[in-house]
């Protein structure tokens, strides 16, 4: 994917959680957005999705050379159709099947058919081993089980582009790598795709470019073998000593 943010800022009130943020990536499969909690990492992805808006640089935001409009709730509402996104907390209906979470968005949003969609949600859920679960509600599910089913409605859509906002952080160490070796493979597969994590293994495993945000801004962003290895920032090699100490 290209990707170039230029200036963006947000607030909430008065508390400023991006400032000034760019960053120009001409071509890059993986970015990996790292950083000590509260620097704004979730807040860029959310924007980048789609689903938040914000205060300053709203016509500096560029996908595959497409602009984001910011301003145009049509053209804001057609970006997030074409994109994938999975939230740490699943966002799943807990009074519907794993089958009907699947296939809600491609009835109510993508306009197929009932019977096309069923047969869709379920090849979806076939590709990460779900079939069997396809009939039961999230809280008959395990953590690693609802977030699978959040991954396979967000590939259903067939997305241009997933995001994943901290998919692990509400899970075990057991459903951690269950749904970290789902994202390895679609990164295998070649899907572009825009991560918030704290796993730094995982992190520098799959990152085409990694970028530590701290204090709302992008302090440094790289390839994901020169931030770990030989990382540029102060505040990045802080960061990385007191994460990975133990």
């Amino acid at each position: 994917m290209q990707l170039s943010v230029k200036s963006l800022s947000k607030s909430f009130g008065a508390h400023r959680v991006l400032q000034d943020i760019s960053i120009d990536l001409p071509k890059v499969q993986g970015l990996v957005l790292i950083g000590p909690s509260g620097g704004g990492k979730s807040t860029l992805l959310r924007i980048l999705a789609g689903l938040e808006y914000p205060d300053a640089g709203c016509g500096g935001v560029v996908f595959n050379g497409k602009q984001i409009d910011f301003e145009h709730e049509d053209a804001l509402v057609a970006h997030r159709r074409r994109v994938g996104t999975v939230f740490q907390a699943y966002n799943l209906f807990p009074h519907f099947t794993a089958l009907q979470n699947v296939t809600l968005p491609l009835v109510q949003v993508h306009g197929h058919s009932p019977a096309d969609a069923d047969v869709i949600a379920m090849e979806s859920l076939q590709r990460f081993q779900l079939e069997a679960h396809a009939r039961k509600k999230p809280a008959e599910l395990s953590g690693g089980q609802r977030q699978r089913v959040a991954i396979a409605r967000a590939i259903a859509i067939k997305p241009s582009l997933l995001f994943f906002d901290e998919p692990t952080s509400a899970l075990d160490p057991e459903m951690t790598g269950e749904v970290l070796e789902v994202i390895e493979e679609l990164k295998d597969e070649g899907r572009d795709f825009v991560l918030v994590t704290h796993e730094m293994g995982f992190a520098r495993r799959v990152a085409g470019e990694v970028a530590l945000l701290a204090d709302g801004r992008i302090v440094e962003s790289a390839p994901a073998a020169q931030v770990f290895e030989n990382p540029q920032n102060e505040v990045t090699k802080r960061f990385l000593a007191k994460i990975l100490k133990y």
